[in-house]
């Protein structure tokens, strides 16, 4: 079960931003004994491929806090995000850490599940994700989106990091994940029903 949890957390995570969870754990396995990638892993944690994460972070996190590139970044990652969480999920649930002593019991039989399911969680958080940033960015004219990006990588860099040392605390996180993303989808239904009635007294107006 943990170590579904761990796949899970780092699938969000990489909905939220591809490259945190595969930079977390090429880092923590590089360079510590709390994640030990297996066998067909371990090229993340390979210096030349740490580098190009490290790069393609830099350029995300710059592009995803300016209002409307925002919107095209997200356009684009609608591939990479649930491709990066196929891989964080099939790396994570395979490697032994600090909580995970006998990875290959869980996914031992069905070796492509793992991935498959990372693509599915990494595409509906990517999904919410990118619903709400409209929302965000039109209820504050644009201003909203470098707090709201920050959030996002703060709670990727968290989810990250739970799953690999606490992946019970997975649970709570995407809790508040599903919550937040409720709430904002709530809050855009809300205003498309207060803009629909100005739209239909103008209509009104010019043709009555």
């Amino acid at each position: 079960m943990l170590e579904a949890l761990t796949g899970t957390g780092l699938a969000a995570s990489a909905g939220l931003n591809a490259y945190i969870p595969l930079l977390t754990m090429g880092l923590l396995a590089r360079f510590s004994d709390l994640i030990d990638l297996p066998t067909g892993w371990q090229w993340l944690s390979n210096g030349w491929v740490l580098t190009i994460l490290a790069a393609l972070l830099a350029i995300e996190v710059v592009a995803d806090k300016v209002p409307v590139v925002d919107n095209v970044n997200d356009i684009v990652q609608t591939v990479i995000r649930p491709t990066a969480g196929g891989l964080a999920f099939g790396a994570g649930s395979a490697s032994e850490t600090v909580t995970v002593s006998d990875p290959g019991a869980f996914f031992s039989s069905h070796q492509w599940v793992p991935i498959a399911a990372g693509v599915v969680i990494a595409l509906v958080v990517h999904g919410v994700k990118a619903t709400a940033r409209p929302v965000v960015n039109a209820t504050t004219a644009g201003a909203g989106a470098p707090v709201a990006s920050t959030a996002e990588d703060v709670s990727s860099v968290l989810l990250s990091v739970f799953a690999i040392l606490l992946p019970a605390l997975v649970l709570l996180a995407l809790g508040l994940l599903v919550g937040g993303g409720y709430w904002l989808l709530r809050r855009r239904r809300r205003r498309r029903r207060q803009r629909h009635p100005v739209e239909g007294v103008t209509s009104a107006g010019l043709f009555g």
